[in-house]
């Protein structure tokens, strides 16, 4: 009773105490998770030419208060220095062992200060050809980068498209902002590492995991927490809000039970590239490529051609005109939370595939997604496939004039141009509200 006037908030007990549980149950894995991932602290990297060859046998020291270590690269020019404890770390490349015509881009790059935090530090450089050659050679050795650097970002736009597709399908369904949608990468990433180590070659666990990771982490997920949320008629600014607990508390509950160490395919590590004039590619990056594109395309025709598919469209565009005219709603959702896992599963197997799996992967592509559903248009299918694309290509030529390390700035900063110029995105429609 407030003032003569009774108050009721349609929320059950039983609510509070799952809320009290959950907040529990977060704060441990919060101050479990960061002992888990002492262990494993470490500086890593990988040393690559401007060609795309990994470079070898290069030494590396990092040095501290009481602290030094110094390590060579191996066959596939990796590094992994592991350090005691968080702090400031002063990373040096001997500038001696680098292959001969090999130079560093940024003369810093040879020795910088390095932060290592929780878990594992990645740190990238940048190398350039250190012939003399004349303009000529300079002009020609730019054009080979920005040809590499194309086909790089394309390759890095499908596979954003693969998450972005699925985060773009729910959030048309739905109306879900959903900020745990990279843990879903994660989780299919580390469901093929769990298969891949227990003896199943990675041709074999990767579509098992992707199943995997469609039924659990999908039709489980939205069985166990959407679907009731729904029924409640909880509101999209408090569902968002779960989203962001939930994608903190996946994130720390894989941190806890495999650690802060990067891990990796027993398959295929270390590929040399194919050369294809100017460009290096590595074979995997082209099976995975096709295979993202064949599951992109094969999506569009299935939201185009099958009864379901347009099923989703008209829940898309008007969830209670679709249901009274026969459509089961909760039906369509749970296809739809099914695909968009089984598709992120994918893009965490691929990204995985390219780099080291580690617990926070997709919390670092997340924003990127963001970045290419705005871009290409909230809710649109081909808007988040084409803004991925855009956004893949941008990233990675930005390159060009920032470091490397900044690289995920430049589509953010796109995202904000977008919002200013187009909110609606390059495919999107103008909707009035009110």
């Amino acid at each position: 009773m407030l003032g003569g006037f009774r108050i009721r908030t349609g929320i059950r007990p039983r609510f509070y105490i799952g809320a009290f549980l959950t907040a529990i149950a977060a704060c441990l894995l919060l101050a479990f998770a960061p002992s888990a991932a002492a262990a494993g602290t470490a500086i890593v990297g990988t040393l690559k030419g401007p060609d795309g060859a990994a470079l070898t046998n290069v030494s590396l020291t990092a040095a501290a208060e009481g602290f030094t270590e110094t390590v060579s690269t191996g066959a596939d020019g990796a590094f992994r220095i592991e350090v005691p404890k968080g702090g400031k770390y002063q990373l040096s490349v001997d500038e001696g062992t680098l292959p001969a015509g090999i130079t560093f881009s940024k003369p810093a790059d040879q020795s910088r200060s390095i932060l290592v935090l929780m878990g594992d530090k990645k740190v990238l450089f940048t190398f350039a050809s250190g012939t003399d050659g004349g303009s000529a050679t300079a002009s020609s050795f730019t054009w080979a980068r920005i040809s590499q650097l194309l086909v790089d970002g394309l390759f890095f736009g499908i596979l954003i498209a693969l998450g972005a597709v699925g985060l773009n399908l729910i959030f048309g369904t739905t109306g879900l902002t959903n900020f745990s949608h990279g843990e879903l990468l994660t989780l299919g990433a580390f469901t093929a590492i769990v298969l891949n180590e227990l003896g199943l070659n990675l041709i074999i666990a990767a579509p098992i995991a992707v199943v995997i990771s469609a039924i659990l982490w999908g039709w489980g997920q939205n069985k166990i927490l959407w679907k009731p949320l729904r029924r409640r008629k909880t509101g999209l600014i408090a569902s968002m809000v779960v989203t962001i607990g939930l994608a903190i508390t996946i994130r720390y509950t894989l941190l806890l039970f495999f650690g802060g160490s990067p891990r990796s395919y027993q398959q295929f590590a270390g590929q040399s590239g194919l050369e294809f004039g100017p460009v290096s590619i590595t074979p995997k990056s082209i099976v995975f490529a096709v295979l993202a594109a064949i599951a992109i395309t094969a999506t569009v025709i299935w939201l185009q051609r099958s009864r379901i598919g347009k099923a989703t469209r008209a829940v898309s565009d008007n969830p209670a005109l679709a249901s009274a005219t026969g459509i089961d709603v909760e039906r369509v959702i749970s296809v739809v939370w099914i695909l968009g896992a089984g598709l992120a599963a994918f893009a965490g197997i691929y990204l995985g595939s390219t780099q080291d799996t580690t617990w926070n992967m997709g919390q670092r592509l997340l924003l990127v997604m963001f970045a290419a559903v705005t871009l290409g248009g909230l809710g649109t299918i081909y808007g988040a496939i084409v803004g991925a694309l855009v956004v893949g290509m941008f990233v990675q030529l930005s390159t060009l004039f920032i470091p490397t390390e900044m690289k995920t700035v430049g589509a953010l900063f796109l995202m904000i141009i977008i919002l200013l110029v187009r909110p609606q995105g390059i495919l999107g429609r103008r909707e009035r509200v009110g």
